[in-house]
């Protein structure tokens, strides 16, 4: 004993030593290495267990209860029998007699290591590990106890970790499946229970929420007691499968509690103390008692508003956890039923209008409602709304017993008193659910589309009033401010961005159902603030060269900056409906759409004749940005009607009269050209350029490029050298001049496209645009503009060959025509350039976008010419520099070229295929030995990729397959040549298996599949032969060793197909192999092994076996490395 003693204080000494601030690292290890030694010294629990029992320092306590856990979490196979019996009666006898005195994170560890005893033991050597648990559920006194415990039971046994075997598992979740029905009506009983005791009143149904509010004050005790049945219950939900034990009287229960989160905090309430107990019902407007208390008896504790919303939150767990199951049987409706039922219920008392003193209150009632309860709970409910909406609506739709037009009301309700933004959005999402549905449903059901329409009509027509009314300032100005229109999140958008985009995608949902009510509704809102914009140039006042708009007053400033704002927001609406005007509906809804772009044609055009950019305003930080977004935003909105415009422009030229359409299409540019300059924030610019774009690639009128305000712009890109526009800006300009001179018309016959004239003019602006880049001396002098030109220059040629890529053959011939000399040049400069890599990156850009877009009309000779010269400039040195500077500008230079290649060798026929054997050599004997063992992720992806497109697009080069064996799939009479390359190959593929890196190891996985689809890989006799077993044996190690755990799936899918090869040969001699092999394992468990893994030929069981193969390997060999030294094995 005096030892024993004499050790506890040692060790209290050290742990105090070890967590004490001036504490070294150094004696911190030195403390850890003894205390680890002292851990693997056998019967060390015994010490531990006195000083659990013995000591109150909490370091200690932690560190003996570590020593038990590792003790049966790692070497419990070998601890002996008599020690095991002993440990299973000491634990729990010590958690009973002091979990009161124990802190709570102590207790929690203690009964985790029981549990972890119980999952290895029960039933077999520890029968009672459950019945003791219940039993402490059932004993008043111990309840909370048992209730941590049956958790625990739950979280460890149902998924515990790989220190079980597949069958112990399985064994393990149908044991307590059998369990399950005791357990649930333990739980509904505690519920209950305390719900009776705290309210009286629990056989009664619940009152309606447009009575006066009852609410319940319970007792702390009662309330952690709750909170833990309800934890307990949302994990069994989590994994138990809907049956008959979850009964209306649980799921009851449950609602009840869930109605503590729609409970105001309880301000001044009456209670009185009961008979037996820590709580009473009370009714506002009750008096208070005389001395001002809380009425429960002395020493009881009453539950705050923070743990009733806990309450309420941990039920909605629980309901979420059931909503969550997809999978429900047909004779669960009426459980399905009662939950909607419930939830109508839940959503009535959220949203009720009544005050507390009982007299009528305006809608604002319920967000100040929402405002004081829980965020946690709103959140909650919110996921149980979406969930009930997307998953169970179709289910409960049809039942007459629930009454679905009010739900939708009081999701309404619901929905438009958030008190948060983030609440609103959710919510948002939730009708978004909903009107996908419904118009799939509508879809489907085209014969009573009408009927199921006007069952909804009125509250989609409110929902989207409501909807608008929430993006327009002059209604919610401080609530929009406060929204962050700055800073972007991941997907680069703002706050408010996001919130608008949110917002218009339900807009456009409701406008795809009700074409015509929407439009109806949108057009008189977005009138009313035009009527603003377009009576500002009244109050412009011009004094010399300056114009200033002459509205100062602060109300009338913030009233134009509430319409300017809310403008902009309803022309992107506009924009946003586009797309239900083209198409099918063109000609019924072509009078709206022709007012529409009337409509925004018109604001352009006085947007840019005004130059309202320009224009100084009494508060130029806020209008003077409105302004501009309103002008950038109509030319966007416009632009989102070019495909209307196509359509009109086709219809108009079977009706032969085109009049309105020049008008408009003159009338646009004449907007839009003027605001090309570098004069123009670069905000309106763009959006002007993007609209030129358009105009030039969709609408593509024949009288576009002979406007003068397009000649205008020709003028300014071709001959005025100093126009300086911003980068983006001037490519997107060159694109939308090339593609005017290059796209055919459409609804012209070929006859009539004027090739002849149009190739002249576009050899012309090619001319002028690289004027400058062919002038470049060679070799290079240096010049601080050279680097600019040719960047610039390179970066505007590779976008025009990008916008024609998909584009006719005769457009492409006339681009490639035009680009001629401006490629034999580059071509020309590249080796001058190839210590350059920002140079060398643009131009390699440029010819990998020639390659992809203009290979046939380049040719073979020039095309083997362009590929000989980068072959000749990327020697192993040159590589080498370029790859090992990780991330840098050279990196990506070999990235690119790289790139080059895949497009090469992706061409059909034998164009290239002479080039083959020097690009493999390129590949395998210069690139991947810089690569194979480093990291280099990105250079790494192009390679693979490319020596995957070798194999896969020229997969003859390799094997020259007969007619024959094509035909029978066998691999015996396959001719192969190039060998020693395909090996290499498909080393390189294996090697990448063993490095870390998963992005690689998925493609490559990928690309093995795709060979073996395409072509038969794994059947090929070479790689069965010396291939097949090694590729399987890797991907089964990478499973073992967990590295690629996100891919388990797909290595699976790939072992079984390699296995598929030859199913028997891979169970009589590959899996005995690898068994034996395999290290750490005796002849026992090799051989179990080996008959759990059935020899079944579908791709479900050869799933399940290797996951059992994998598990029960690691099993083993933990427990195998858990036996003490020399224990004899039978």
């Amino acid at each position: 004993m005096a030892t024993e003693e004499a050790s506890l204080c040692a060790l209290e000494s050290l742990m105090t030593e070890f967590f004490h601030s001036c504490t070294t690292n150094e004696r911190k290890r030195e403390i850890e290495e003894l205390l680890n030694t002292f851990a693997s010294q056998a019967g060390s629990w015994r010490h531990c267990l006195y000083f659990l029992s013995h000591s109150r320092n909490e370091y200690v306590m932690m560190y003996s209860l570590t020593v038990f856990e590792n003790l049966v979490n790692k070497m419990w196979v070998g601890v002996a029998s008599e020690e095991k019996a002993e440990l299973r009666s000491c634990l729990p006898k010590l958690l009973l007699s002091q979990h009161a005195v124990l802190p709570f994170f102590i207790r929690n560890k203690l009964c985790k290591v029981i549990v972890d005893i119980g999952r290895q033991d029960w039933p077999m050597f520890y029968h009672d590990f459950f019945s003791n648990t219940l039993q402490l559920v059932q004993t008043p006194a111990m309840m909370s106890l048992g209730l941590v415990l049956l958790k625990m039971t739950s979280e460890e046994l149902v998924c515990p970790r790989e220190d079980l075997s597949v069958a112990r598992k399985e064994e393990l979740r149908k044991l307590l499946l059998e369990q399950i029905p005791t357990v649930l009506n333990l739980l509904t009983g505690i519920l209950e229970t305390v719900w009776e005791k705290h309210s009286g009143s629990a056989t009664t149904p619940p009152p309606s929420p447009t009575s006066g509010e009852s609410a319940v004050v319970m007792g702390s005790e009662s309330g952690a007691l709750c909170s833990l049945a309800l934890e307990c219950l949302a994990h069994l939900f989590s994994w138990i499968p809907l049956s008959s034990s979850i009964t209306p009287a649980l799921l009851a229960s449950i609602f009840h509690f869930a109605r503590f989160g729609c409970q105001l905090p309880i301000k001044a309430k009456s209670t009185t103390a009961t008979s037996n107990g820590d709580t009473t019902t009370t009714t506002v407007g009750d008096t208070l008692p005389a001395n001002g208390g809380t009425g429960l008896p002395r020493g009881v504790q009453q539950v705050g508003q923070s743990e009733r919303a806990r309450l309420g939150v941990l039920a909605m767990n629980c309901i979420n956890e059931l909503m969550c199951k997809n999978c429900v049987p047909l004779d669960f409706e009426e459980f399905l039923l009662r939950i909607s039922q419930q939830t109508f219920f839940l959503l009535q008392k959220l949203t009720n209008t009544n005050s507390h003193s009982n007299t009528n209150t305006n809608t604002h009632t319920v967000k100040n409602r929402l405002q004081e309860l829980d965020e946690s709970y709103l959140e909650k409910f919110t996921d149980f709304l979406r969930l009930f909406v997307s998953v169970h609506l179709r289910r409960i739709e049809s039942n007459a017993q629930f009454p679905l037009v009010e739900f939708l009301a009081l999701l309404f309700k619901y929905t438009f008193n958030q008190p948060t933004h983030e609440g609103y959005l959710a919510c948002l999402d939730i009708w978004s659910i909903f009107l996908d549905y419904m118009t799939t449903k509508i879809r489907s059901r085209l014969a009573d589309s009408d009927s199921v329409l006007n069952r909804y009509k009125d509250a989609l027509v409110l929902l989207l009033r409501e909807v608008l009314n929430r993006i327009q300032f002059r209604l919610n100005q401080s609530q929009l401010e406060e929204l962050d229109d700055e800073t972007l999140d991941d997907d680069k958008q703002t706050e408010w961005q996001r919130y608008l985009r949110q917002s218009l995608e339900v807009v456009a949902k409701v406008m795809e159902l009700l074409p015509s009510q929407t439009f109806s509704t949108l057009f008189p809102v977005l009138q009313e603030d035009l009527d603003i914009y377009l009576g500002l140039q009244q109050f412009i006042v011009t004094t010399g060269t300056s114009r200033r708009l002459n509205i100062t007053a602060e109300a009338d400033c913030r009233k134009l900056h509430c319409a300017l704002r809310d403008l902009s927001s309803l022309l992107q609406a506009v924009g946003r409906l586009a797309e239900f005007f083209t198409g099918d509906v063109f000609t019924a809804r072509s009078s709206d759409a022709l007012a529409i772009v009337q409509r925004l044609v018109e604001v352009t055009c006085y947007g840019s004749q005004i130059s309202l950019y320009d224009v100084e305003t009494a508060v130029p930080s806020v209008l003077k940005p409105d302004l501009i977004d309103v002008h950038a935003q109509s030319l966007a909105a416009l632009q989102a009607y070019s495909h209307w415009l196509a359509q009109f422009c086709s219809e108009v030229q079977r009706q032969q009269d085109q009049t309105r359409f020049v008008s408009l299409i003159t009338s646009s540019m004449a907007a839009t050209t003027p605001l090309i300059s570098a004069k123009v924030p670069e905000k309106l610019l763009l959006s002007a350029c993007h609209l030129l774009v358009s105009m030039a690639t969709t609408v593509r009128p024949v009288f576009l490029v002979s406007l003068p305000a397009v000649q205008n712009v020709f003028n300014l890109i071709t001959e005025n050298h100093n126009h300086q526009l911003p980068h983006e800006a001037h490519v997107l300009v060159c694109r939308a001049l090339s593609t005017m001179l290059l796209l055919p018309w459409l609804c012209l016959p070929e006859s009539e496209q004027q090739w002849p004239s149009r190739s002249t003019s576009h050899s012309r602006l090619l001319s002028a645009l690289t004027q400058h880049y062919r002038l470049l001396p060679r070799p290079p002098a240096y010049h601080h503009n050279n680097k600019a030109v040719m960047q610039q220059t390179l970066s505007v040629l590779r976008d025009l060959v990008e916008s024609i890529s998909g584009e006719s053959t005769k457009s492409r011939q006339i681009c490639y025509q035009s680009l001629q000399e401006s490629v034999q040049v580059s071509l020309a400069l590249f080796p001058l350039y190839i210590q350059q890599p920002e140079i060398t990156d643009e131009m390699l850009s440029f010819f990998l976008t020639l390659f992809q877009a203009l290979r046939v009309q380049m040719g073979v000779a020039f095309t083997e010419q362009i590929i000989q010269t980068f072959l000749s400039m990327f020697t192993r040195e040159q590589l080498a520099i370029s790859i090992l500077q990780e991330g840098s500008a050279g990196s990506k230079v070999v990235q690119k070229f790289l790139k080059i290649l895949q497009v090469v060798v992706q061409e059909p026929g034998h164009t290239f295929k002479p080039l083959l054997p020097s690009i493999l050599s390129l590949c395998m004997e210069q690139v991947y030995p810089i690569v194979a063992e480093r990291s280099c992720p990105d250079v790494k992806a192009e390679m693979f990729e490319l020596l995957f497109q070798i194999l896969h697009q020229n997969w003859r080069f390799f094997f020259k397959s007969s007619v024959l064996s094509s035909v029978q799939r066998v691999g015996a009479g396959e001719q192969m040549e190039n060998e020693a390359q395909f090996t290499a190959a498909m080393q390189a593929f294996g090697q990448s298996f063993l490095q870390p890196d998963i992005h690689i190891f998925k493609q490559n996985l990928s690309y093995l599949e795709i060979l073996n689809t395409k072509h038969k890989l794994y059947h090929k006799k070479l790689f069965q032969s010396s291939m097949l077993f090694h590729f399987i044996n890797v991907l089964l190690q990478v499973l073992l060793h967990k590295s690629h755990d996100l891919l388990q799936d797909d290595i699976t899918v790939a072992v079984y197909n390699m296995a598929a090869v030859n199913f028997h040969t891979f169970y009589s001699s590959f899996l005995p192999e690898f068994l034996n092999g395999c290290q750490g394992l005796d002849p026992h468990q090799r051989a179990t092994l080996a008959r759990n893994f059935t020899p079944e030929r579908d791709l479900p069981s050869f799933t399940q076996s290797v996951y059992r193969l994998v598990n029960d390997l690691r099993y083993y060999r933990l427990c195998n490395g858990s036996l003490p030294p020399g224990t004899l094995k039978l």
